[in-house]
């Protein structure tokens, strides 16, 4: 019986598979698509600036609310005590959340009504990040409400200047204009970020802590109260600073900022209870697509924020031209 030589068997070398790069907000954005996202959001935003009436949203839309909630005449009525102030705050602030930061509200939180099964599960999801802008809204407008009541007199946000045309920018403006332009470069960087084009400023503390970037859009929100225009809220606002009393001011400020999210934070739990999970798998159907609609939400928010109080603002003053409407 003939045996035959062992062969030598050599192994095969285990393929290497390199390591999943690091996931990036728009990393899976082609960039023709990103380049169109960008201008699409960017038009819409300037769409928005040249039809946006702030008489239509201040007068018709806040004062009306809020002379119906209060049961008389908000511009006319003044604030007398504390309780009186602290509802006119969260009134004032209900009447006015008709504003383009909600936008950014709603683009920022969209991604998270899907997530979970259940109906339990949805609303949950909603409610942490929900609970994040929050923290970060109260942070900025206690702080802010606190500073008006001690130094508010003093501040350029208490002038009653004119807002005539020939009579050039009243101080609240001027203050309006610095706030509001910042706010609206923020938002844009955080939307080109979101669809991949610049670094994302958060990735490595959302890596650690995910609450993060809904902190920090709620400290964005609170900030508006220190360059808002509206006419209730310079009436708060007024009676804070001659109150001198920062923990009135405080309470005020904040009650102001929670009455300009109830609208939005009600909507999200609704479109999270009655749609998450068909808006989920919506939004994970292809990839890309939870950065575009966040990048395009921001993007919109901060274009038009830029443009509303640093270009057409100077408009309304004769400085310079942009395109409005008749009903403008």
């Amino acid at each position: 019986m003939e045996m035959s030589e062992p062969q030598l068997v050599v192994p095969r070398p285990t393929p290497v598979r390199p390591s999943p790069a690091p996931a990036t907000p728009g990393g899976d954005l082609s960039p023709r698509r990103r380049v169109l996202v960008i201008v699409l959001s960017v038009l819409a935003g300037f769409a928005l600036t040249v039809v946006w009436s702030a008489h239509f949203v201040d007068s018709v839309i806040g004062d009306t609310v809020a002379d119906g909630l209060l049961g008389h005449d908000a511009r006319d009525t003044p604030i007398t005590g504390v309780t009186a102030g602290i509802l006119f705050a969260f009134v004032s602030g209900l009447a006015g959340t008709f504003t383009a930061c909600n936008i950014a509200v709603f683009g920022a939180m969209a991604p998270v009504l899907g997530e979970g099964r259940s109906v339990r599960q949805r609303l949950a999801a909603t409610l942490r990040p929900l609970g994040w802008i929050t923290a970060g809204m109260v942070a900025v407008s206690a702080t802010y409400g606190a500073i008006a009541a001690l130094v508010g007199t003093r501040m350029p946000q208490f002038s009653t200047a004119p807002t005539s045309t020939g009579a050039g920018l009243p101080p609240r403006l001027i203050q309006s204009m610095v706030v509001f332009g910042l706010i609206g470069v923020v938002l844009i960087y955080l939307g080109l970020a979101a669809v991949g084009v610049l670094p994302d400023p958060l990735a490595r503390v959302s890596a650690r802590f995910p609450g993060a970037y809904p902190l920090v859009l709620g400290a964005l929100i609170g900030a508006f109260l220190i360059g808002r225009p509206f006419p209730l809220f310079r009436m708060m606002f007024r009676d804070a600073a001659e109150s001198h009393n920062p923990l009135y001011g405080a309470i005020a400020f904040v009650l102001q900022s929670v009455g300009n999210m109830v609208v939005v934070a009600v909507l999200l739990l609704v479109l999270a209870y009655a749609m998450g999970g068909r808006l989920g798998r919506w939004l994970t159907a292809r990839p890309g697509r939870v950065a575009t609609v966040t990048g395009a939400a921001l993007l919109v928010a901060g274009s038009f924020t830029l443009l509303y109080w640093d270009v057409r603002l100077l408009a309304r003053f004769d400085l310079i031209w942009f395109p409005s409407m008749p009903w403008n």
